[in-house]
């Protein structure tokens, strides 16, 4: 039987991929108390790693898309601390999103909307946070958006 957020994401045609292993020398995540802490998730699909800067090779609504994919990696994260029961998850506390982006580009907040707009729908009231949007020169792997996050589960 499946959670409340389970089916939320059932009915919003979400699958959540396996958890992504670390790519360095450094854990998915550290849980201290009741607050989860969620290193950096990096912006892919079905076909690997989304890469591009935006404002260049990626639009802004295709880095929308490539945050959405950082958050659902997120939350692919939370399960898994969360012993596969997502119903732990409070909610979201705080969002940190690096944009890849040109130098004369300005419109990371809606880029990272991309993440916050998933996870407001996913979880509702749960789902609102605070957060950062920040560009990057450059990030992991070429990828276009990577998002980490703060979580409070129970």
């Amino acid at each position: 039987m499946s959670g409340n957020i389970e089916s939320k994401l059932a009915e919003m045609g979400v699958t959540l991929a396996h958890a992504q292993a670390p790519a360095a020398n450094y854990i998915p995540f550290v849980q201290v108390g009741d607050t989860l802490y969620v290193s950096g998730q990096i912006s892919i699909d079905a076909d690997g790693f989304v890469t591009g800067k935006v404002g260049a090779e990626k639009t802004v609504e295709e880095g929308v898309a490539a945050a959405r994919s950082c958050a659902i990696g997120l939350l692919s994260q939370v399960k898994v601390a969360c012993g596969g029961d997502l119903d732990r998850l409070v909610r979201v506390v705080k969002l940190t999103g690096f944009v890849n982006s040109t130098p004369d580009f300005t419109e990371q907040p809606k880029v990272i909307n991309g993440a916050s707009d998933f996870f407001a729908e996913a979880l509702g009231e749960a789902g609102r946070h605070s957060r950062s949007a920040v560009s990057a020169g450059s990030l992991p792997f070429g990828v276009s958006v990577e998002i980490e996050g703060i979580f409070q589960i129970k």
